[in-house]
């Protein structure tokens, strides 16, 4: 632990997560172009899905690594529900992965096997490099957040609403447990100049690491749906590919500057109304939204979708 370590900024809040376990279901009739209307974006989507049973297992081990080093209960208490929380988002993730592969697209096990042996590699880092790589995916995905939320009646209408409401509970979370990693590296690293620069470094690591291997999944499924070479599809997919850009950047920007705190970030609302929502509901249902609704609310205002699902094993 650095001799500079520190707790979060005094009257800064410890935000605690609350872990969620909620069955998604996502059976064979399911078609992994979920939004039939734009084959690019689902493809997007796709390829972050692919990411996530690799690299959430990493910011678990991370975290569980640092978590005995953290002094503060608050902060330790906070990283545990993290781990929680991400561990739900990967099975779920691997389990619409395995749909993914299974009806259309085998080749991304190669994509996955390059992810395996990354991450192996990266394991054997430091523990303040791995903290700063966590912190720094972290940083990007209030960005994702933040598109995805703001445009959701534009990139979610008329999708899968099963696929459309996974997604969306996926980025509510990362917006609730946004400042965990940020708050267990400077408990454990402080704000030093050399923390400062590590920190830095995670965010661009985190970030394209994992932008990296996104882009060859959604690459592998377009080249499958013989789009990759369409110049129409390539207009769609920079289309898309520019709102995530102009959405994403600046958050990236604000994440490397000194004295940066995720509590600067506000949570868009439809986030907040999600959690206040959920807490308010029914906890044995699953939270689909309305995806022909004009404005896609949170699926609350009439309680929790009763489906017949069953908690995975």
């Amino acid at each position: 632990m650095s001799q500079h370590a520190q707790q979060p900024a005094a009257g800064s809040p410890i935000l605690q997560p609350t872990p969620r376990r909620i069955p998604f279901e996502f059976p064979d009739d399911l078609s992994p172009q979920w939004k039939p209307d734009d084959p690019e974006f689902s493809a997007m989507v796709n390829g972050a899905s692919l990411v996530m049973p690799f690299l959430e297992p990493f910011l678990i081990r991370t975290m569980r690594e640092a978590l005995p080093q953290v002094s503060d209960a608050a902060v330790a208490d906070s990283g545990r529900a993290f781990n929680t929380q991400e561990q739900h988002h990967y099975q779920a993730h691997r389990r619409f992965n395995e749909l993914l592969k299974r009806s259309r697209y085998p080749e991304l096990a190669e994509i996955e096997a390059d992810m395996t042996a990354s991450y192996a590699r990266l394991a054997k880092r430091s523990l303040r490099t791995r903290m700063a790589y966590t912190a720094g995916f972290e940083a990007m995905t209030l960005g994702v957040t933040r598109w995805l939320v703001d445009y959701r009646q534009l990139l979610f209408g008329g999708a899968d609403t099963r696929v459309a409401s996974f997604i969306l509970w996926h980025f509510v979370e990362e917006s609730e447990h946004k400042c965990v990693a940020h708050d267990v590296y400077h408990a454990l690293y402080g704000s030093g100049l050399s923390s400062y620069l590590a920190r830095v470094i995670g965010v661009l690591h985190g970030s394209l690491d994992v932008m990296w291997y996104s882009m060859r999944g959604y690459r592998a499924i377009l080249k499958h749906d013989s789009l990759w070479y369409r110049l129409s599809s390539r207009l769609r997919l920079a289309r898309r590919l520019g709102g995530f850009v102009r959405h994403v950047s600046p958050y990236l920007l604000r994440a490397m500057l000194p004295g940066h705190d995720p509590r600067q970030e506000p949570n868009p609302k439809w986030v907040d109304d999600w959690l206040a929502g959920h807490a308010a509901a029914p906890d044995d249902g699953v939270p689909l939204l309305d995806t022909r609704h004009p404005d896609l609310p949170v699926p609350f205002a009439q309680g929790l979708a009763r489906s017949p699902v069953t908690m995975p094993a």
